[in-house]
Parts: C-alpha cells; sequence; structure tokens
C-alpha cells in the first residue's frame, strides 16, 4: 500500500524517471554514446523541478547515473565480447589505474559543493559534443599508443573525471583511444568494460560514504536515488537493443551530429545557470 501511496504522489517524478531509461538506452544503441551524458543532465533538471537545489540536484545525479550504469555496462561487455572488440590486454594494464581514479574522484565527489560538479560536466559535455561534430571520421593524430606511463595516466584521468561526473567513460575514452591511431570498434567494446571498472567502485564509493544532503529526493541512500535506479535500469537494459537495431537502419552520422547540437545547448544550459553561483 505504501508503494502505490508513493507511486501516486509522484506519478509525474517516476513518469519522467522512465522517459529517461528509454531514452539514455535508446542512445545507448543508436549512438554508442554511455547512457550517462544523458542521464545525468536529465535528472539534474528533474531533481530541481522536483524542489531539490541544484548542487544537491548535481550530486545525487552524478551518484544515481554511475549506479545504473553497473547492470547496463554487463550487458554491454557481453554483446561487445561476442564479437571480439574487449581489449582485455589494455583492460589489464589500466585496469588499475583507472579504479585509482575512480575512487579518488568519487571520494572527493562526497565532499565537493555540487556546483563545481555541474561545471565540470558542462565542460566536458560541450567538448564532447564539438568532438562529434568536428572530429568524428577525421584522421587520427597519432600513429599509435603512447608509452605504458602516458597510458597509465589516461586510465587514471578516464577513471577520475568520468567518476566526478558520472559517465562511463566511454564519453573520454572512445575520442581518446582513436585519436591514437585504436580501431573504433575495438575502442567502443572496451569502454564497455572501462565502464564497469568506472560505475562500480564509483557507485558503491557515493552510496557507502556520501552525505544525503538535506533536500534530496525521497529514496536517496548516500548520494544514489534508489527510485531513480529502479525506474532507470530496466529501461535502459530494454531499449539499447532497440536503439541499436534502429541504428542499422538511420543515418547514424546525422543522428550523432543532431545529439551533440543538443548536448551542446545542455551543457551551455547548465553553465548558464551555474553563473551567478560563481
Amino acid at each position: 500500500m505504501e508503494l502505490i501511496d508513493f507511486a501516486a504522489a509522484n506519478l509525474s517524478f517516476i513518469l519522467t524517471l522512465v522517459a529517461t531509461g528509454v531514452l539514455a538506452g535508446l542512445l545507448a544503441g543508436l549512438l554508442g554514446v554511455g547512457g550517462g551524458i544523458v542521464i545525468v543532465p536529465v535528472l539534474f533538471f528533474l531533481l530541481q523541478r522536483q524542489g531539490v537545489s541544484a548542487p544537491s540536484a548535481m550530486l545525487v545525479a552524478t551518484a544515481t547515473s554511475l549506479a545504473t550504469m553497473i547492470p547496463t555496462s554487463i550487458s554491454s561487455i557481453r554483446a561487445h565480447n561476442l564479437k571480439g572488440n574487449v581489449d582485455t590486454l589494455l583492460l589489464k594494464r589500466w585496469a588499475p589505474f583507472i579504479v585509482a581514479g575512480v575512487l579518488g574522484g568519487s571520494l572527493l565527489v562526497t565532499e565537493l559543493d555540487g556546483r563545481w560538479l555541474t561545471l565540470l560536466f558542462a565542460i566536458i559535455a560541450m567538448l564532447a559534443a564539438l568532438n562529434m561534430l568536428f572530429r568524428t571520421g577525421k584522421a587520427a593524430m597519432f600513429a599509435k599508443l603512447p608509452g605504458r606511463a602516458m597510458q597509465r595516466l589516461m586510465g587514471g584521468g578516464i577513471g577520475f573525471f568520468s567518476a566526478m561526473v558520472g559517465i562511463g567513460g566511454g564519453t573520454i575514452s572512445v575520442p581518446l583511444l582513436t585519436l591514437c591511431s585504436y580501431p573504433a570498434h575495438r575502442a567502443v567494446g572496451t569502454a564497455a568494460a572501462i565502464g564497469l571498472l568506472i560505475a562500480l567502485p564509483g557507485a558503491l564509493t557515493m552510496l557507502l560514504f556520501g552525505t544525503t544532503p538535506t533536500d534530496a529526493p525521497i529514496g536517496t541512500l548516500g548520494l544514489v536515488n534508489l527510485p531513480g535506479f529502479l525506474c532507470i535500469v530496466p529501461l535502459t537494459v530494454l531499449f539499447a537493443p532497440i536503439g541499436a537495431a534502429l541504428g542499422a537502419r538511420l543515418d547514424g552520422a546525422k543522428l550523432k551530429k543532431v545529439f551533440a547540437l543538443v548536448l551542446l545547448i545542455t551543457g551551455g544550459r547548465m553553465l548558464w545557470q551555474l553563473l551567478p553561483a560563481l
């Protein structure tokens, strides 16, 4: 009975979470972008409509996004691994540094004001959009991956910044790898595994060590909103294959440019909202 009462009292919130899961799943399958790049800004603006302050909304959106990526990453890894697109050797080299970066970034999130996370997400989102608009299909800048020391730095940086803004790593790792003449299909498949290395320790850290904001929405444990997790995950998993099937029929390049423009506007809107507070 309490569950029914909760659903009735928060119907618009739940429906928007469901729509977020559908959209994230479709875009993940259609364009090969991580769900976090969709989930974080939608939750950020949605939670504010529910009366949550912007800094608290960003903290909860970041942690909840990471939590949703745990099951979706596992599903994605299986699909890419069947095609032989997961580079296990690269993962073995990078994994300790990715996880170290994630733990550092996640612990920092539990201490930071959400406004700094909003600024960082907006910058990363806009850079990702510009990369989609102007770098897609262009020749690589480097003939091969750098030496081991630089690769370790790359792995640590991917983990650190991805955890801080609630994205799975593909947004950062795929462009970095393809800049170094790494095959795009292998980059996307390996990024799925990197996403799990980011999502699992990142979400757990924010769940266990995050202090729940006083204005956080109902059902928030640590910094993770459980109703958000439960509404988004099943639909993301369900609609990702549908998005992939649609992607085979539609012009992916044009769709990616449209998404990039939306992402650019979203990042700009987040920056605009943030300006009075800086």
